[in-house]
């Protein structure tokens, strides 16, 4: 499904239940074998269920048939005692003439006691059978959404910058996490039970055609309605479960940034119209799911109503038919049994459409993630990938090129025009230029971040759109000004820049370069002092250097610094400079900055306005030239000096 403008409000339709439906059934493919096996076992569990009251309906019969025989004198025959009573014209010979006993003998105990054990042992044998299917049947779900976490996990990894750009990290989140387990959770009280109440409305409808075919007609009078009331409640139940799934989303989406941004929150005293943003959402959810609830929760008394019109038309005419002795007591008791039996699994059915129906529209959800535009393919073994992997990073030069690079994050916005830029190997580029003039992006695009809209950028003459993505991060190190911290030791938050395994002695070399070596030392815990995912504990400052010392261990070709000094005071910027010149010596380095005064050494600065480089050469012939970089240069010493006075 290619991505479309509406893909970040997915919900906005009517759910497609039924294709989402056979879409999810379709993933238990790979676990057709269990699901076979669940099948085997099920059936005839089901089927000894099944036939258990017709056993019952004969121990009836045979305590009733005792029942009557004690009432009649020994020596006569059943002929000759309901021939007898016809004769006197008597009442009850229509039900006696359906009944097999035998007169001056009264219950059989060993009979009946046998037919009750035989029934234990059916019932026993059934349970059994069931528990071994719905074992079956966990074991084939937890693995199919643990493949479908894979999936998301995998398909997460896939997906272009642009994707997060225009969706709540929140809401994806939610789809990640609550939207599966919705569905591992329908799945688990709804999967077994519904094929067991398949299994069951067969087998019972088999049996009552088997005892009486006009009972069974009768029975299934109800059954078009039963499917009506189905039908109408689920369609509007349908939408009702996506908007709920929806509206979680987006109240996860707002906690997340709230939680997120909590210490903002409170700087810009926001608390109140965080609150009342939540209550919104809140108020939102709660009424999407209480219409949702509420409509597909008519379902079950509704369904309770036809079940007992269903009871009472059997009862009736089950009850004429034993008058006249086309029936026995046992095989209407019996009958009676399964009427209730095919009700329950029908009443079952509709009461579960909730839960299914809330099932398929996590599992939409989960879909539209997997089927959104991924990044474009990685390059066979062309030539080009094959020459790089072949120099590896030990051979790689450095050298850089932008040939007539155009760029757009909207078809109908350009940012960058026909961008040309060459960089020679163990240079340093600062890229300088007002806020939106597109310095971040010009190293976003060399990242692989997002896609060229034309033109091409090489390394080493290799056009980075036939490098796999992989290999070419791998040469470059990155240091962004948003610092990123995942919860674990300071050491290994350093030694996640590496792809290979690195010591403890690769960590403090990293971090001495970085100059963070000093202030982790002072740390109760030194390097493995213990950093939640906001890096609690250590100032934004000391941040950043970690994530500098993370750049350094991946011993880099190229350097991206992305305003990596704005965080940090201006005596560690002095240090963090120097190391970075340490650091750049032979490699190819490009620095956005803001502070002009960061950059004076730089072998070549980019002035950009407007996706374009207006002017670039070194400090102070910029300087000379009193264009762009002159006039920048002056604003930020006029604000210096107006902060000192």
């Amino acid at each position: 499904m290619a991505r479309s403008a509406a893909a970040g409000r997915p919900n906005q339709r009517s759910m497609n239940f039924k294709g989402s439906s056979k879409r999810l059934i379709a993933q238990f493919k790979p676990e057709r074998v269990t699901v076979f096996a669940m099948l085997l076992v099920g059936v005839p569990s089901v089927a000894l269920s099944v036939l258990g009251p017709k056993i019952l309906g004969e121990a009836t019969d045979l305590i009733f048939a005792g029942l009557v025989g004690r009432q009649f004198p020994d020596g006569a025959t059943r002929e000759q005692v309901i021939a007898d009573m016809r004769a006197k014209g008597e009442d009850g010979v229509g039900v006696l003439s359906g009944m097999d006993f035998t007169p001056g003998k009264g219950i059989d105990s060993g009979a009946v006691g046998s037919v009750v054990l035989l029934a234990l042992g059916v019932f026993l044998l059934a349970g059994l059978l069931m528990a071994v299917a719905t074992r079956l049947s966990n074991r084939a779900i937890n693995q199919t959404v643990f493949r479908m976490r894979g999936e998301v996990q995998a398909k997460l990894s896939r997906l272009p910058l642009s994707y997060f750009d225009t969706r709540q990290r929140g809401e994806v989140l939610s789809r990640a996490t609550n939207d599966l387990d919705n569905i591992n959770q329908v799945l688990q009280q709804t999967m077994g039970q519904l094929i067991n109440s398949l299994f069951t409305i067969v087998g019972v409808l088999g049996m009552m055609f088997w005892i009486s075919p006009l009972l069974a007609l009768v029975a299934l009078i109800t059954v078009p309605l039963s499917a009506v009331v189905a039908m109408r409640v689920g369609k509007r139940s349908q939408p009702l479960f996506a908007q709920q799934w929806k509206s979680t989303g987006k109240l996860n989406g707002h906690i997340e940034e709230m939680y997120t941004g909590h210490s903002l929150v409170k700087a810009f005293g926001r608390e109140e119209a965080s609150a009342l943003a939540f209550a919104e959402h809140n108020e939102a959810l709660y009424r999407a799911g209480f219409k949702a609830q509420f409509n597909s929760g008519l379902m079950q008394p509704l369904m309770f109503f036809v079940s007992n019109l269903n009871y009472v038309l059997v009862a009736v005419v089950g009850g004429l038919r034993v008058a006249s002795g086309a029936l026995s007591i046992g095989e209407v008791q019996a009958f009676i049994q399964y009427s209730r039996q095919i009700s329950q699994p029908l009443t079952q059915v509709a009461s579960m459409a909730n839960m299914v129906q809330s099932g398929v529209a996590s599992a939409e959800r989960i879909f539209e993630l997997l089927d959104a535009e991924e990044l474009s393919p990685e390059p066979g073994s062309s030539a080009g990938s094959a020459g790089l992997k072949a120099s590896g990073s030990a051979g790689l030069k450095g050298s850089v090129s932008f040939e007539n690079v155009s760029f757009r994050y909207d078809s109908d916005r350009p940012l960058i025009e026909d961008l040309s830029l060459t960089v020679a190997p163990g240079q340093t580029v600062a890229i300088v230029g007002p806020t939106g003039a597109g310095k971040t992006t010009l190293v976003n695009l060399l990242m692989r971040f997002y896609e060229l809209t034309g033109g091409r950028i090489t390394v080493d003459g290799v056009d980075i759109s036939q490098m796999p993505r992989e290999e070419l991060r791998a040469d470059i190190g990155m240091v962004l000004q948003d610092t990123w911290l995942f919860g674990g030791t300071i050491a290994d938050n350093i030694a996640y820049g590496s792809a290979r395994s690195v010591t403890r002695h690769e960590i403090e070399e990293a971090a001495r370069a970085a100059h963070a070596d000093r202030f982790i030392r002072t740390l109760p815990d030194g390097y493995d002092t213990i950093l939640d995912d906001e890096g609690a504990g250590v100032s934004a400052g000391e941040k950043q250097l970690i994530t500098i010392a993370r750049a350094f261990i991946s011993h880099p070709v190229i350097l991206v610094l992305d305003e990596a000094t704005s965080s940090v005071d201006t005596r560690t910027e002095a240090l963090i400079q120097k190391a970075m010149a340490q650091l750049a010596h032979g490699r190819t380095s490009f620095v956005v900055a803001h502070r002009l005064s960061t950059i004076r050494d730089a072998d070549t600065i980019l002035v950009m306005e407007h996706g374009s480089i207006v002017e670039q050469g070194t400090h102070e012939k910029l300087l000379a030239a009193g264009g762009a970089y002159a006039r920048l240069y002056k604003a930020q010493f006029e604000q210096v000096a107006a902060a000192a006075d």
